[in-house]
């Protein structure tokens, strides 16, 4: 991994995010010749600018990826580009479609446009598993987006450019997850607000998502959807542990906090899918991931890959982990204090 990013050039769109500063993180000790930030948010730029001053190889863009000019501009000799850039709030979405639209959608087909203009060698699109078979206005945006990525792909005709795609489960302690929001909620009020306590969510730490991500990059042929193999929390086990946890750092009694459920917010799922049965028929499997590749190409070899059983990959059909597996998953990489700290 160090070889292959050493010396290039890479752009990270949505850079100032949970997955952009933790492929920022990782990709620093590979020596790349510069990593270009590219996002909106000048405030979280300033941010990482003080934590990451002694490294010269940073630029920070400020720009939108809906704006083409600007992505261009931001992309001029770039190697490999790394596209996390998305409006990802269910509800955000569902009660402002268009902006998800501009965004998710026509914003990365700017990054593809751009891309093929500027020669960039590799680019790597993040999706959700909300894409399969969605029912809100954020899951099917990130499914025609997924959508574009693979017709890129076929449509390049002379260019060189590789694209492909990630597709993440719900990444514990990103901005907006429910970990820091139920540490708020037990310290304002002793009270956790969940939807349904029989929820189901494939999760995963950052460090994982941020790996994934690096290894998509590597292993890209053109085309292909990367899914990583994802253990699956039930919503009210996750939020006993989360109670229990606060309540001993307060010294309460965990009695104290209740959870009430608020029912389903629109758009909203009770289990996730990682990919369809249909897609199951083609997927390649590895000892940590799926590979589904682009219909439309030649399929490619993998090393240690096979295929993959043909079953429905829904987190209703999962035994979700254990209190003991929780507690391995919470500390994969990343301490509980880290997972819960306010965003």
């Amino acid at each position: 991994m160090h070889n292959f990013f050493c010396g290039k050039k890479i752009l990270i769109i949505g850079g100032t995010g949970t997955i952009g500063t933790g492929l920022l993180n990782h990709l620093l000790s590979c020596n790349p010749a510069v990593i270009r930030i590219f996002s909106r948010d000048e405030y979280k730029q300033f941010k990482l600018q003080q934590q990451y001053r002694e490294y010269s190889n940073i630029r920070y863009l400020i720009g939108d990826v809906r704006d083409y000019q600007r992505v261009i501009r931001a992309m001029e000799d770039i190697d490999y580009v790394f596209h996390v850039a998305a409006m990802k709030h269910v509800p955000s979405c569902e009660y402002n479609p268009f902006e998800a639209v501009q965004t998710n959608i026509i914003g990365t087909q700017n990054v593809i446009q751009a891309s093929l203009e500027c020669g960039v060698s590799k680019v790597i699109f993040t999706s959700t598993d909300k894409a399969i078979a969605p029912t809100n206005t954020y899951g099917a945006s990130k499914l025609m987006a997924e959508r574009l990525i693979s017709a890129a792909q076929y449509q390049a005709g002379t260019k060189k450019t590789v694209f492909a795609a990630v597709r993440f489960g719900n990444v514990m302690g990103s901005r907006g997850s429910v970990i820091p929001l139920f540490k708020q909620q037990i310290a304002e009020s002793r009270k956790i607000t969940v939807t349904c306590k029989e929820m189901t969510r494939f999760m995963m730490t950052k460090k994982q998502a941020t790996q994934l991500t690096m290894k998509a990059m590597m292993l890209a042929n053109g085309g292909e959807v990367f899914v990583l193999k994802m253990p699956v929390v039930c919503l009210q086990d996750l939020a006993e542990y989360i109670i229990r946890h606060e309540a001993n750092k307060l010294s309460i009694s965990s009695k104290l906090i209740v959870i009430a459920e608020i029912g389903l917010r629109p758009g909203e799922k009770m289990y996730e899918e990682l990919m369809t049965v249909e897609e199951a028929k083609h997927a390649l499997e590895t000892e940590d991931m799926f590979i589904i590749p682009n219909a439309f190409m030649k399929s490619h070899q993998y090393a240690g890959a096979r295929p993959a059983q043909i079953r429905s990959y829904s987190s209703g059909d999962v035994e979700p982990v254990n209190t003991e597996e929780l507690e391995q998953l919470l500390f994969q990489g990343e301490t509980v204090e880290e997972l819960l700290k306010a965003y």
